[in-house]
């Protein structure tokens, strides 16, 4: 490509939990890494090749790192849009422009290659449930309400009424601070993106729902740097 057109640029990807490459490049020479648990398994190399190396940094314009949430909602998009079944490896380079981890390739004409569809069934049904909460799409939240009758049964209305749809709910009693008749709550709840979200956490509000909410990564909201389409 490079020798038919050399105006082409050539961008790597690699998740931030295996950036052996970026470490190469820092320090000039294939280096060993500590390689941690990821998505992109086909990418999980300790140690960048020598030829590899010397090789790829010739043609290649740059190498970015993608965080590994943005790997499952590559593989959820491509699987919802383009009923095509890849890899977290194979997805990467499509997570790196959700990320938007690339802006210099905005309104520019941009191959991106899907190298890898070897995954394993149990392993996409995680990417999925993953990118839906990388999506908004999917949310959990903790509360405490009256553990009398009709107490859940409340906040579940409550739910259905902000337009949410309940996938799991755990009940919690007896490591809580507050009195004898309450219980805690955790709800897994299905939404339609983050604006829904948004929306949803202001009506419990309303509500009197006291709600600590959590996205898949272990934050607070989970939705900052989130893109939900392709710029």
């Amino acid at each position: 490509m490079k020798s038919l057109s050399p105006k082409v640029q050539i961008f790597g990807a690699e998740s931030s939990a295996c950036a052996s490459w970026t470490a190469a490049e820092a320090a000039g020479k294939p280096v060993e890494i500590k390689v941690e648990s990821t998505l992109a398994d086909g990418l999980a190399v300790s140690r960048v090749g020598d030829n590899a190396f010397e090789l790829g940094r010739q043609f290649i314009d740059g190498v970015v790192t993608v965080d590994e949430r943005y790997i499952a909602l590559a593989v959820l998009r491509l699987l919802e849009g383009e009923k095509t079944i890849v890899e977290g490896g194979g997805g990467t380079g499509l997570a790196a422009l959700l990320s938007g981890a690339l802006p210099q390739l905005k309104g520019k004409t941009v191959v991106v290659p899907l190298c890898g569809g070897n995954i394993d069934t149990t392993v996409l049904g995680r990417c999925m449930e993953r990118g839906l909460a990388a999506d908004g799409r999917l949310m959990r939240f903790v509360t405490t309400v009256s553990d009398r009758p009709g107490g859940i049964a409340t906040l579940l209305r409550a739910i259905a009424d902000g337009g949410a749809s309940v996938k799991d709910v755990f009940h919690e009693r007896a490591w809580l601070d507050s009195d004898i008749f309450s219980v805690q709550v955790k709800c897994v709840v299905e939404t339609r993106d983050w604006d829904h979200v948004d929306m949803l956490r202001g009506y419990l509000k309303e509500e009197g729902y006291d709600c600590i909410w959590g996205s898949w990564d272990g934050t607070s909201s989970g939705k900052e740097g989130i893109n939900t389409t392709l710029a």
